[in-house]
């Protein structure tokens, strides 16, 4: 498996290694060793861990002699603006679809945060009303793709459904072994990797990753911040077998190994609740890490609430940061309320 990337076309669109750093204050505080590892920084247009998943889609389409993008996401999607910044960077056309995911959202939501930066990056677009309709989400993306297939245009659809091979996994694949490359020199084994699960392919991509290059030892556990546990624990199963396909291994991940917890997901995908608001507000005033208010928010807030209650974490506990900080501001008016009341 040493030079399996080679098999599979890519771009390079991230800063790599990104850092793994202790959190000394927040370790401190809440009584057990904590480190992050930094894949807000991974350099494209705000970061995020969408940059590493993005080199392989955009590979593939560049191989393909696409010259225009297609993605579709909620209206504060960081999969959409790093898309956005992604095709900028390659010279090539964007055209995003936003869904309407979150309700009873007000102007800043829609028109701030990730919404603006998909207008400065110059995408073009569309919106779909549905917001958990991946599937028709997926055909209204093949129908743009069409109208420009008919306009002399060589369109690239990166899709949201499961029956699609898993391009953007591979970036976590390789981000599992960087990071065991990292822990290993600094002397760190056998912990926990607690990160936000949503799409399932940077919680998958890990769980591969950390089986095929030797990080058994790490245990995983995924915050889900779209679905519910076990809905989501299907999800993830689903994608390290589609992983192992496009890997051509047999899949590495027992079932076991898949966990997830959902206990700040409600009230839903990208809708605040109290725990996330303070998971915000400690990591920022603790360790001067913003968070955002959709996956990092309450996967810290997950995270924070497993250890006040004293569940037995293993040690150190590496918490994925991935990013997606221009969010924050689609969320400003309530955030601005939570922090000055």
């Amino acid at each position: 498996m040493s030079h399996w990337s080679a098999r599979f076309p890519r771009v390079p669109l991230c800063h790599r290694p990104t850092p793994l750093e202790p959190a000394p204050n927040l370790s401190e505080t809440l009584g057990t060793p904590l480190w992050i590892k930094r894949d807000d920084c991974t350099g494209l247009a705000f970061g995020g861990n969408k940059a590493r998943q993005l080199e392989w889609y955009l590979g593939d389409a560049r191989a393909r002699g696409a010259d225009t993008i297609l993605i579709t996401g909620a209206v504060q999607s960081n999969y959409v603006r790093s898309a956005a910044a992604a095709a900028a960077k390659l010279g090539l056309a964007i055209c995003v679809q936003l869904e309407e995911r979150v309700p009873n959202t007000d102007q800043a939501y829609q028109s701030s945060g990730n919404a603006l930066l998909n207008q400065l990056l110059g995408a073009v677009v569309r919106s779909y009303p549905e917001g958990e309709d991946e599937a028709g989400a997926d055909q209204a993306l093949d129908a743009w793709a069409d109208e420009l297939r008919r306009e002399g245009r060589s369109p690239y659809v990166i899709h949201l459904g499961t029956e699609h091979p898993p391009l953007g996994a591979l970036g976590y694949v390789e981000a599992a072994e960087e990071f065991l490359a990292q822990a290993a020199a600094l002397g760190l084994s056998g912990g926990t990797i607690w990160l936000p699960s949503g799409s399932s392919h940077t919680h998958a991509g890990v769980l591969v990753g950390l089986a095929l290059f030797g990080g058994s030892d790490w245990q995983v556990t995924g915050a889900c911040v779209r679905r519910d546990a076990p809905t989501q624990t299907e999800r993830v199963l689903a994608t390290t077998e589609r992983l192992a396909r496009l890997l051509d291994v047999p899949n590495p991940v027992a079932p076991q190994r898949v966990r997830l917890v959902d206990d700040t997901l409600a009230p839903g995908y990208g809708r605040l609740n109290p725990e996330t608001l303070d998971a915000m507000r400690l990591f920022a005033q603790k360790e001067g890490l913003i968070l955002d208010p959709v996956y990092t928010g309450k996967a810290a807030a997950a995270l924070v609430g497993r250890i006040r209650a004293q569940e037995a974490l293993a040690a150190p506990v590496v918490f994925l940061h991935t990013g997606g900080t221009p969010a924050l501001f689609g969320y400003s008016d309530a955030l601005f309320s939570f922090l000055t009341d």
